[in-house]
């Protein structure tokens, strides 16, 4: 698994303000718990399993269970604050939370990093091609499975 650098604590703590904003505006409460998780998420820079957060967390709230996370997991999905890859069965912090939307994640496989887009154009193609199925689709995001540069060597 390739190296990732280590991201900016500025840009971080930029990202954790937008995320306890944006859940102000919404009337929602970004608690310390799940703030931990989006912390983490934004730190890791890839996508990160469940289990490897419980670890995390437990080094701080040592009787935190499972459950815990998942329901802290959920809410910040529920907010867009963090996308559910189904590639990895892992999480990602959403790294444009408040910005522009995205509606691909390129996901890499190897290593878990992830790259967020932005193309309406082939969402309404992948829609309307669904639609001609007699299906509609019920999420905003496509996920592509691939190798990033780095694993591709």
């Amino acid at each position: 698994m390739p190296i990732l650098p280590t991201p900016d604590p500025d840009t971080v703590l930029a990202r954790l303000r937008t995320a306890e904003q944006l859940c102000k505006q919404r009337g929602k409460r970004l608690t310390p718990i799940r703030r931990q998780v989006l912390k983490i998420l934004l730190e890791q820079q890839r996508s990160v399993k469940a289990y490897e957060l419980l670890e995390q967390i437990r080094a701080s709230h040592p009787n935190a269970a499972p459950p815990t996370v998942y329901r802290a997991l959920d809410f910040l999905v529920e907010q867009d604050l963090a996308h559910r890859l189904d590639a990895t069965n892992a999480w990602i912090a959403c790294h444009d939370a408040g910005g522009a939307p995205h509606d691909l994640l390129v996901v890499c496989t190897e290593c878990g990093i992830v790259a967020e887009v932005s193309d309406p154009s082939l969402s309404r193609q992948l829609a309307a091609r669904a639609a001609q199925t007699g299906f509609r689709l019920c999420g905003h995001e496509t996920e592509l499975r691939a190798l990033c540069e780095r694993c591709q060597d």
